[in-house]
């Protein structure tokens, strides 16, 4: 099998010639059938090839092989200021997960994780049981959490105001804005917990400082009706992968969803008879959407011809093997990203999946459609979240501008 990826007579006798010889044949048989491109293939035996021989020069055993060893590979790669190295390490890094399925190389032992406090577990129950959070949210509460219970200990009983202040004051004034403003949300939904379950005082919730910011004080990010067009035609319809990201694009600029609702979306969300689109948004919140016809014309071509066969009821799926249902939001702000390029728009005001979202909200009330519309569509719980969308009109705004009193500039 392996001589179907690399013809050279040389090359293969000096991949063959190494230790890890033997079991290239089976791992180029395991990525062909789990659906990998040829390129693909041929970099990760490159790459393995170039470990093998330095780890060869290392004096290491095949046998002896651990993650401590690639951690050397890591950082010899690093010294070499290598471009993609990253990728690199992740070449072997499931090269040393075959050889441990394979039984060549003992398992992978684990690193005692620091154990967080009892209290911390029960906190994490509880939003996930009562406030609907997700555990991506709550691993971004945990590490200014175990600051504080840290600081402050695990018996509730004895939190005070005093206390609760000079931490958040002394301990996260070091940090920047939005993290300020994260772990302070964080400590607040602990404190509000810890009301709920009767362990602390009524109010002591609000005596947490408030981190400033200035709501609305920012015009909508957006872009303009035409550039959204170049955006989401920008795909090659052709290929799998424009297929997808046609959908994606489209989905995202035509009906302002989020990049988890794209990620979380599955097959039974789709009404094909009544024409609908079901969307789980925040807080375990669930809506009907209308499926506009370009939209369902554009996820039935990607379900059709785009989408590979997979167990998961995931919508959308990697394109490049092995096939999965997307990781996390990330990818879906790739797709915008790179598709931002392709259309050539230089300089634009954001480069996530939100610009999309933000550009659809304007079109709409460009178009004349009401605040309370948007919101609908949108799924925003507070009016004031949509009201940030009536100040895209700056034409009009400066007409209405007041002149500073006495002529003076500001």
């Amino acid at each position: 099998m392996l001589t179907d990826y690399i013809q050279s007579v040389e090359t293969l006798k000096r991949i063959r010639a190494t230790c890890v010889g033997p079991y290239l044949d089976d791992l180029t048989t395991t990525m062909d059938r789990a659906g990998f491109q040829a390129l693909t293939i041929v970099e990760h035996l490159r790459t393995i090839a170039q470990f093998a021989r330095w780890a060869d020069r290392r004096g290491s055993v095949l046998t002896h092989w651990d993650d401590s060893l690639l951690a050397g590979f890591r950082r010899h790669l690093a010294r070499r200021r290598l471009t993609k190295r990253g990728r690199a390490v992740g070449h072997v890094e499931k090269f040393l997960a075959f050889l441990r399925a394979q039984g060549v190389i003992a398992p992978a032992t684990l690193a005692p994780q620091q154990k967080s406090a009892p209290i911390l577990g029960l906190f994490g129950s509880w939003m996930l049981r009562h406030r609907g959070v997700t555990p991506r949210t709550l691993a971004r509460y945990r590490p200014a959490l175990e600051d504080f219970v840290a600081a402050l200990g695990e018996d509730p009983g004895t939190y005070d105001i005093a206390s609760i202040r000079r931490f958040v004051i002394e301990q996260l004034g070091r940090r920047g804005r939005g993290e300020t403003r994260a772990a302070v949300k964080a400590i607040r939904s602990f404190l509000r917990f810890l009301l709920a379950e009767g362990r602390v005082a009524p109010g002591i919730e609000h005596c947490v400082p408030t981190v400033p910011q200035w709501r609305l004080a920012s015009l909508p990010r957006y872009l303009e009706a035409r550039d959204v067009e170049r955006v989401v035609t920008s795909c090659d319809l052709t290929t799998r992968r424009g297929l997808r990201d046609h959908s994606i694009l489209i989905l995202l600029s035509r009906l302002g969803l989020r990049a988890g609702d794209i990620v979380a979306m599955t097959l039974d969300d789709i009404d094909w008879r009544r024409g609908t689109l079901r969307v789980r948004g925040k807080s375990r919140r669930e809506t009907l959407l209308p499926l506009p016809q370009d939209v369902g014309d554009a996820l039935l071509a990607y379900l059709e011809r785009g989408r590979q066969k997979s167990d998961s009821t995931r919508v959308f799926l990697t394109v490049l093997a092995p096939t999965r249902p997307f990781a996390s939001s990330s990818s879906v702000s790739d797709i915008v990203r790179f598709a931002l390029a392709r259309a050539g728009i230089r300089n634009p005001p954001s480069r996530g999946a939100h610009l999309l979202r933000h550009s659809a909200a304007t079109a709409m009330l460009r178009s004349g459609g009401s605040l309370e519309t948007i919101a609908t569509v949108l799924r925003h719980r507070s009016p004031q979240t949509t009201a940030h969308y009536a100040k895209v009109d700056v034409a009009m705004l400066q007409q209405i501008a007041q002149p500073w009193p006495g002529g003076a500039s500001c």
